[in-house]
């Protein structure tokens, strides 16, 4: 812990761990109505998750924090490697090596990433799905579910991704967290 520290001293921490200062052009500020409210809950979890608030009556024990990731993406970049040369120099009844070329084209689509860290485990839990969805962040949530006894109430905070919401025209998110001892906490909008 640093109680004080120089602009310079800063500056030479951050170089050294390869963060640079970047100017902002523009700065988002949340709309959402329930700021204040949705905020103070997820605070209150992570109050929890770091056991400075014992959890009361009816309070998740555990809590995850989860997020998505796509897509995930492989480029291939232009470098060098260590490879055995190519030709016949030493074997003369050798096939010369095929040339290796990068492709950009992903005939078999993208993938995404969900992933979900437990604050008091200092865990990472992820899962690699083929579509980005309603029924996938279901299954990834069935997932983190099953890692604990379903007595035990936990709580999921995640963005406002329409696929994470219970909405007029689909209650499959709110029913099943009702079903299984499930709090989805979501962060206030802009503000993940």
């Amino acid at each position: 812990m640093v109680d004080d520290t120089s602009h310079e001293g800063l500056r030479i921490l951050l170089r050294e761990e390869g963060v640079s200062f970047q100017r902002v052009k523009t700065w988002k500020t949340s709309r959402d109505p329930d700021y204040a409210a949705e905020k103070a809950r997820v605070e209150h979890l992570y109050a929890i998750a770091d056991g400075e608030v014992i959890p009361e009556e009816g309070e998740p024990e555990v809590i995850f924090c989860m997020d998505e990731f796509s897509p995930l993406n492989l480029q291939p970049h232009p470098g060098r490697q260590w490879t055995e040369r190519g030709g016949t120099h030493r074997d003369p009844d050798r096939e010369p090596r095929p040339r290796k070329r990068a492709t950009y084209t992903r005939p078999h689509g993208v993938r995404h990433l969900f992933a979900a860290y437990d604050l008091a485990k200092d865990q990472l839990y992820g899962h690699i799905k083929k579509t980005k969805n309603r029924s996938k962040f279901l299954e990834f949530c069935r997932y983190l579910r099953s890692l604990h006894p379903a007595d035990v109430r936990i709580a999921i905070v995640c963005d406002k991704y329409s696929p994470h919401l219970t909405t007029n025209r689909c209650q499959r998110v709110g029913t099943w967290a009702a079903a299984n001892n499930v709090e989805i906490a979501c962060t206030p909008t802009n503000s993940s």
